[in-house]
């Protein structure tokens, strides 16, 4: 099984399960991966972390082998795959936390990027080295890496196509947290710090963040007035008042 799905508890764990090709992203694993994230959508989980199977590799990005001698069309189409699949995982209805172990290497890059969170380990490798094949980044790297480091950091690491650790990623804001234990065990961890709350409230807040990230200040404030107004007519903003005022922890109920 190259993608697999196990759910724990609350939270779905999917692993790019190829390890003896550093968890390489052929097509079918990004058809595979598009079909498991449709499993965690329609599920009731509360957090989604994506791991690659092994200690070597997150995921060292593209499988070579197929974008050698393909047609204009046939790259077009490879690439509008990868980015539609990694649009998914920014959509769900839930957080997602990439939990990179190892490389993280062009698209495997890009899939941690389309996660709402990052957590490396401390052998943690990661770069988008697609300019020394000739090549750029193709499934969102340009778009989502200056959107969350900035763009002079960005075009270095693009340009370059070198390769950082994971103490520089957790520098530049690249890595959320940088851990010396099971990286997987740490996103669990990280994900029940976030999911105690209220669902509605975080996506909320995660639309609002990334609406930020598009507009102006004035029509972002818009769309926080209009956005903190919607998660204030919750029950569980109710609720949540109610603790405060009472002295005791709310019991949200994501409705």
């Amino acid at each position: 099984m190259t993608v697999g799905l196990e759910i724990t508890g609350p939270f779905a764990v999917i692993t790019l399960n190829r390890p003896d090709k550093l968890n390489a992203l052929s097509f079918e694993v990004l058809r595979k991966l598009d079909a498991r994230l449709d499993e965690v959508a329609s599920s009731s989980v509360r957090a989604l972390i994506v791991t690659g199977a092994g200690n070597k590799a997150f995921c060292a990005g593209a499988d070579i082998e197929e974008l050698r001698h393909r047609q204009l069309m046939e790259q077009k189409r490879g690439a509008e795959l990868g980015q539609a699949v990694f649009e998914k995982i920014a959509r769900l209805p839930v957080i997602s936390i990439a939990a990179i172990n190892g490389y993280a290497f062009g698209g495997g890059l890009e899939l941690a990027l389309a996660c709402t969170l990052r957590i490396v380990s401390a052998n943690a490798k990661m770069g988008l080295p697609e300019i020394r094949l000739g090549l750029i980044p193709g499934y969102g790297g340009t778009q989502r890496l200056p959107r969350l480091i900035g763009e002079a950091h960005a075009l270095d690491i693009i340009l370059t196509g070198r390769t950082i650790d994971a103490a520089e990623a957790e520098r530049i804001g690249l890595a959320n947290r940088l851990v010396d234990t099971d990286v997987v065990a740490a996103a669990m961890a990280y994900a029940s710090e976030i999911t105690r709350f209220s669902v509605p409230s975080i996506g909320f807040a995660r639309d609002a963040v990334r609406r930020a990230l598009d507009l102006p200040v004035a029509e972002g404030l818009k769309v926080e007035a209009d956005l903190s107004t919607l998660a204030y007519r919750t029950a569980d903003a109710e609720e949540g008042l109610a603790a405060f005022v009472e002295k005791r922890k709310p019991e949200f109920k994501d409705a």
